[in-house]
């Protein structure tokens, strides 16, 4: 053997690759990554929650509309005759009735209302907390949930003895103010009166959740923000309009929005306040719809008065998803 042949190393032959097109085979379908695999995964979780909505929702709105477009009273109802098809003659019979559009105009008023008093007194309460002590907010807290959680019909007892016109504690308690004498005042003896102890129950009931929400945007508001304000020589009102109000923004529209949606849904207030017949001045539209349907026994006009209704409110939410598309733009 010799010198070379120790010193040579041994390399081992390398691997040649096929030509190409020989003995190579392009998959008919790509791998299937864990984005594609997952990406059905949230509508599968949704699926039991969607069914429940489409069962709960879906045929009463269904029938609602199908009761609008139709001819259905009593006889309907207890099949002596069948339902019979008239196309907008409901309509046309609602939106031509003055008496129609003086409860639209009631109901957008009264919502306003108890809209606008809802969300200043919310604020004012909720930044009231944030500067007292922890104890006394515990109380406050307490007493907003303990509020909040009573039940709707029970809060309505509560306000119509109040405000009774020979047993409530609210005119003796003013009666003893210099000048006033408001025993045996009846509140409900004129509609704005009447309405305006209703709207001040739908705010006592809607300012709990406005204020417990408003006080968790708040702990989200900067501190060195409201600081470098105050440095710059801004006042308290300085601070809340340039610093506060925009980082509150998506929360005041989200809760003015619902707010909205809520008061003009508002019926177990007026319909226990007035003891089952509301009176004229004091039909909202929820309670309209009630009337046209179960008292005069008009099921397709009540339809066609709650559709008006749904209608209203889709207009409501679209200006609050167009405001929060602009909001999200800014961010």
């Amino acid at each position: 053997m010799s010198a070379a042949d120790t010193t040579t190393a041994q390399v081992p032959p390398t691997r040649q690759s096929p030509p190409p097109g020989a003995g190579t085979k392009s998959p008919d379908k790509p791998p299937r990554t864990k984005a594609s695999t997952g990406a059905g995964i949230p509508w599968l979780l949704l699926a039991p929650c969607l069914l429940i909505l489409a069962l709960v929702l879906a045929y009463p709105l269904i029938r609602l509309v199908t009761l609008s477009f139709q001819k259905f009273g009593q006889s309907q109802l207890w099949g002596f005759q069948p339902a019979e098809s008239v196309g907008f003659d409901n309509f046309t019979k609602v939106l031509g009735d003055g008496e129609f559009w003086a409860v639209v105009v009631r109901t957008i008023v009264f919502a306003a209302g108890c809209v606008i008093f809802t969300m200043v007194a919310g604020m004012l309460i909720a930044l009231l907390l944030q500067r007292v002590s922890g104890w006394v907010k515990t109380l406050v807290n307490i007493a907003l949930v303990a509020s909040w959680g009573m039940p709707i019909i029970v809060a309505t007892t509560v306000f119509k003895w109040l405000f009774d016109a020979d047993y409530g504690i609210l005119n003796a308690l003013l009666s003893k103010l210099p000048g006033v004498e408001l025993i045996g005042h009846n509140w409900f003896a004129s509609g704005p009166q009447g309405l305006a102890v209703i709207m001040l129950l739908v705010v006592w009931g809607a300012v709990p959740f406005v204020v417990i929400t408003l006080s968790a945007g708040l702990t989200q508001v900067p501190k060195e923000m409201e600081e470098a304000a105050r440095l710059d020589g801004a006042g308290a009102w300085g601070v809340f309009r340039y610093v506060t109000l925009p980082i509150l923004k998506p929360i005041i529209v989200m809760l003015t929005t619902l707010s909205v949606i809520w008061d003009m849904g508002v019926f177990p207030q007026v319909f226990v306040m007035r003891g089952g017949h509301p009176e004229a001045e004091f039909q909202l539209l929820t309670t309209y719809s009630y009337d046209r349907a179960f008292v005069v026994n008009d099921y397709a006009q009540g339809s066609a008065i709650a559709l008006l209704t749904v209608l209203l409110l889709l207009g409501v939410v679209a200006v609050y998803m167009r405001q929060m598309l602009k909001i999200g733009e800014v961010e």
